[in-house]
């Protein structure tokens, strides 16, 4: 058991939001809250910039029952950004900045929940912290609907996304199918370089209502092998459902969407969209057939009303331990899951920590045998591996039958 460490801790949240982000800040808040070693839990009013502008809220000040109902809201209720810390070598004002907020309430644990550079900025702040040698605990609480990322076996917000895809995925398989004429069908899913998400769309299929056709960005896309396929499925069955990954790129490595411009977010990442109309508009061309291009958008990441129980309770256990293990002295680390199986060779999870050098800014990508040879569908290993984190129907809370979800006061400390 490390010193015990006494003093004030901030929880923030960065980067794109997820069904069940409030239930990893839920698990936190509650655990630092009732932890003796923390004095005081503020929450980063949009994540790290709320640090920078001492914007934070005291948690504490919160009624305990509107805590709880952050289990089941979606997004990122404490708010998020996209804000992008330099190499404190070479520019380190935000870091003496983020010293100075962290002395004046003592702060001795930061815990930072988000995905790959969410993990880059508390890896920053960490070495920064044992440079400078204020005494605080940072820590790393993983988030991503992209599943991507590096030592983890899945991430948080990723099985709920992905059952929101599948169901999606099956329900507009049955709408495509109602009239005689005939239609292809093509959804546009989420994941830049990763696949995850739209490979999750073959759970669909696997079930009997899903996309016949699946590409991710794993592998190069083939425009002629791509309108082959979809001529040929149209022709066999006069219906045709794709799914297809915002990601997806040419061999040169340009992406196939349309509407790649020089917009970028903050971290300089391209923001993408309109594949799904670019690919449509191939497909008439080709076929002749009457095309409608999906795209799902946000709505694969707020979808709570079909969030997964599994991913729910992990979320909210990956919270939990990670102050746990701050307490118990352990910094520069993010918590990870390992997957088991109990006694029945039932899905379990394990938590993990990795050192956060070795997890910011590395990507995990989908296994390249878990797609199949002609690159347009994924295999069986890859059901295995979605199937069991999707499972389960958590209680959600409503409120004439619409969904009740937290309203805190967001005091200012």
């Amino acid at each position: 058991m490390a010193d015990k460490l006494v003093g004030a801790c901030i929880i923030g949240q960065s980067g794109g939001p997820t069904s069940v982000i409030n239930a990893s800040a839920y698990g936190a808040i509650a655990e630092a809250l009732a932890t003796d070693e923390i004095t005081q839990v503020l929450g980063a009013d949009h994540g790290i910039t709320g640090v920078l502008a001492d914007k934070l809220y005291d948690m504490g000040k919160e009624d305990p029952k509107e805590l709880a109902y952050l289990k089941n809201t979606p997004s990122s209720e404490l708010g998020s950004c996209r804000y992008k810390l330099a190499d404190p070598e070479v520019d380190d004002t935000d870091y003496k900045r983020i010293l100075e907020v962290f002395k004046k309430h003592n702060v001795r644990y930061f815990f930072y929940n988000g995905g790959n550079d969410s993990m880059d900025t508390c890896d920053k702040i960490s070495r920064y912290m044992s440079k400078s040698g204020w005494d605080c605990r940072v820590m790393g609480i993983p988030k991503t609907i992209d599943n991507d990322l590096w030592g983890t076996d899945h991430c948080p917000g990723f099985p709920s996304a992905a059952k929101y895809i599948a169901t999606s995925a099956m329900e507009v398989s049955k709408d495509g199918k109602v009239y005689p004429t005939g239609q292809v069908t093509i959804i546009e899913i989420m994941g830049r370089h990763a696949g995850w998400l739209a490979g999750s769309a073959a759970l669909a299929t696997h079930f009997g209502a899903g996309p016949d056709l699946v590409y991710l960005p794993e592998v190069d896309f083939d425009m002629d092998a791509f309108l082959n396929d979809v001529e040929r499925i149209y022709n066999e069955k006069k219906n045709c459902l794709v799914a297809v990954s915002e990601g997806l790129h040419f061999a040169d490595g340009t992406f196939v969407s349309q509407a790649k411009t020089s917009a970028t977010d903050g971290f300089g990442h391209a923001q993408l969209g309109g594949l799904a109309a670019r690919l449509a508009e191939q497909v008439k061309e080709r076929t002749g057939a009457k095309v409608r291009p999906i795209e799902l958008s946000l709505l694969q990441r707020c979808g709570a009303h079909l969030a997964s129980k599994t991913d729910l309770e992990e979320a909210e256990t990956a919270g939990r331990k990670v102050v746990q293990a701050a307490v118990a002295g352990e910094t520069g680390k993010m918590v990870a899951f390992e997957r088991d199986t109990d006694e029945k060779g039932n899905y379990k999870c394990k938590y993990i920590l990795l050192p956060l050098t070795s997890v910011a800014n590395a990507e995990k990508k989908v296994p390249l045998e878990w797609i199949n040879a002609e690159h347009n569908f994924v295999t069986e290993d890859f059901i295995n591996y979605v199937l069991p984190l999707i499972q389960g129907e958590p209680e959600r809370p409503t409120e004439c039958s619409l969904p009740r979800y937290a309203k805190l006061k967001k005091v200012l400390a």
